[in-house]
Order: structure tokens, then sequence, then C-alpha cells
């Protein structure tokens, strides 16, 4: 299937493509990250029953986005299966908002396609890396990126207190693209 796919940036004809729904995608264990003697490292825990979540899809705007972000995607042949949003910021590092690929495809290399590309943005772009974040709970996610070369950068366990999710927390994950 990869070398079927090509990444490309999406440009205003193709707009639409960034609309590419969320799929669900299964909840089989947690990551729990530890921070000792300035280093980081992680265990995972399996959960007993496996279950689905899926995010809800999202109004992406190309024209009001398009100023502060750029989209990758990953075609096989005209059909768009795969998306990548890199927004800029004040950091060193690029934010890589949202990484997707078709439930059907996922685990054929595809996000990795997509990481690779979004390595190259980010160093045309000046930046020296790109950083994002991944719930704690979404463990197909957290090795993902720690299997494409990223490191884990931190821990924040209160952004969903007060939500639908609380009890989770998410895991920021950095690569450097130098």
């Amino acid at each position: 299937m990869e070398n079927s796919v090509t990444i490309r940036q999406i440009d205003f004809a193709h707009r639409q493509d960034i609309k590419l729904p969320n799929q669900p995608f299964p909840l089989f264990g947690r990551m729990v990250p530890s921070y000792t003697e300035g280093r980081w490292s992680c265990t995972v825990e399996r959960f007993n029953t496996v279950t689905e979540m899926c995010f809800p899809d999202e109004d992406y705007d190309y024209e009001e986005m398009s100023r502060d972000c750029t989209f990758l995607g990953a075609y096989n042949g005209g059909r768009c299966i795969g998306l990548a949003i890199l927004r800029r910021g004040f950091f060193r590092y690029l934010y890589l908002e949202d990484l997707k690929v078709d439930r059907t495809l996922r685990g054929k290399g595809i996000g990795a396609l997509l990481i690779r590309e979004a390595k190259k943005t980010a160093l045309a772009l000046g930046y020296r890396g790109l950083y994002t974040i991944g719930q704690d709970n979404n463990l197909a996610a957290c090795l993902f990126y720690l299997k494409t070369g990223f490191r884990i950068g931190g821990l924040d366990t209160e952004v969903y207190k007060g939500t639908g999710q609380e009890g989770k927390a998410d895991i920021l994950f950095y690569l450097d693209c130098l």
C-alpha cells in the first residue's frame, strides 16, 4: 500500500479533503509516563475489555486556517485517505494538530509517510521539529508516535477535569528534525 500512496500539500482546489471524517479507534490500554531524574519513561497498562472511541468531526475551514496551517494529504489515486494538519506558532516546534488515516488502511505505513513529510515541512518553515498531543488512553496513537521517533516531553493531567473525559491525561510528544 505504501508504494501506491502519495503525500502532497492540500491546496485550495482540494480544500474539501481537510474534512476527512474521524473514524473509531480501539481503546485497549493506557500509556503511563513517568519522569525520574530528568528523563521520561513509560509503561503500558492493558485494558481487560477493548472498547472504541471516535472523536467528533471537526469543522475545519480551509480559508481561515490556511494563514497558520499547512495541510498534508495522503492520496491513493485521487482519494484522500490520510491527513496531517500542521499549525505554526511561536515555539521552535511545529504543532501536529491532527493526524488521521482511513480506518481500513491503518497499520500500512501511511501515518509514517505523513510524519516523514511533516518533518520536511517543519524544516522548510524554520522549525527544529514537531510536537503533538496524544490522550493517554489512545494507546495505539501513543505507541505510533514513539515508533516514528517522537519522545515523551510532558504530561497534562488537568486538561480534562470537569469534562466528560475526566480521568484522562494528555501526553506531549516531541520529534527533532534537525
